[in-house]
């Protein structure tokens, strides 16, 4: 019976269900997806491009912004192709491979994503606390190594997780509820102990935002005691200003970070159609929102994109 039951990982495939229960309206349901990729992505594919155009604009700030960009594009990239499939043409086998290939990169870009909000909140405090050291301690040379540190962090952390799961049994029932590969919707087809797997998987969640999220916590509270001390209002006004694009960037990403985390482990009265869609609205929302939010907050940006804009 453990012959007829199991299978190792190389030689299986799973099935991604897309949506439980709304299977009769997955193609009513791609049309919202489909509009919130297809914007996220022309949105960041602008904001690149109007970076990349201008010289102005190579600074560490825009640089970061750049990184965030790239790692929104990755993250709805990798999950959005296979559900749209779902959706329109009912192709709903993904081989184990693929399923492994997925979720390493929907996690290690998430890890990254939320490393390059690490680095944003120091630049911000140097801009505000240390304004005139700002160009001699953020030099694009250092920004660029804050990504490849926060890059090889996010292999290092994640990449054990597709190789443990690789070496697990499946069971003959290798359906997931999901409309893509997240690491514990594919530990729940495993037909072993999966103890090492959801330990190591959530000390790295609690690890990558924990120490981020702290790191984060002490930038703005040294942000909030500089900007506290400051007399005039109208510079007052300034520093907080220079603020809130990433604060409203922040609370959208880890929001739905902390969302999926904590209701694949502890959500089990949340309807699982329910935990999928925002699940997936989640991943689509962020990379929608980011460039609009920094090309509002941000003048010299804007100002650059209404010049594009107007010309074309």
């Amino acid at each position: 019976m453990a012959g007829i039951n199991l299978t190792h990982s190389v030689s299986s495939s799973f099935i991604l269900t897309g949506i439980p229960g709304l299977e009769a309206e997955h193609l009513w349901m791609s049309i919202p997806f489909s509009t919130f990729y297809f914007i996220g992505m022309l949105g960041n594919f602008t904001l690149l491009f109007v970076i990349g155009k201008n010289q102005t604009l190579h600074k560490p700030m825009y640089l970061l912004l750049c990184m965030l960009a790239l790692t929104d594009i990755v993250t709805t990239t990798s999950i959005m192709p296979k559900a749209l499939f779902i959706f329109w043409f009912n192709l709903k086998v993904i081989t184990v491979g693929g399923c492994l290939t997925q979720m390493f990169f929907l996690h290690a870009v998430s890890a990254l994503h939320s490393a390059i909000l690490m680095a944003m909140a120091f630049d911000r405090y140097v801009a505000i606390c240390h304004p005139l050291r700002y160009s001699t301690i953020l030099t694009n040379t250092r920004i660029a190594m804050l990504g490849l540190i926060g890059l090889i962090r996010a292999v290092l952390l994640v990449l054990p997780l597709p190789l443990i799961l690789s070496r697990q049994p499946f069971c003959a029932n290798r359906i997931i509820p999901h409309t893509h590969c997240e690491h514990i919707a594919v530990v729940k087809m495993s037909c072993a102990d999966t103890t090492v797997n959801r330990t190591y998987g959530l000390m790295v969640a609690f690890v990558v935002m924990g120490s981020d999220l702290m790191l984060i916590a002490v930038s703005y509270s040294l942000i909030t005691r500089a900007v506290l001390r400051i007399s005039s209002k109208k510079a007052h006004q300034k520093a907080l200003n220079t603020c809130t694009a990433h604060i409203c960037v922040m609370l959208t990403s880890y929001t739905s970070v902390l969302f999926t985390i904590l209701t694949h482990r502890f959500g089990q009265a949340i309807p699982p159609h329910v935990h999928i869609i925002l699940a997936d609205l989640f991943f689509l929302v962020p990379p929608v929102l980011n460039p609009i939010i920094y090309g509002v907050k941000t003048k010299e940006l804007r100002d650059k994109v209404g010049k594009y804009t107007c010309r074309r």
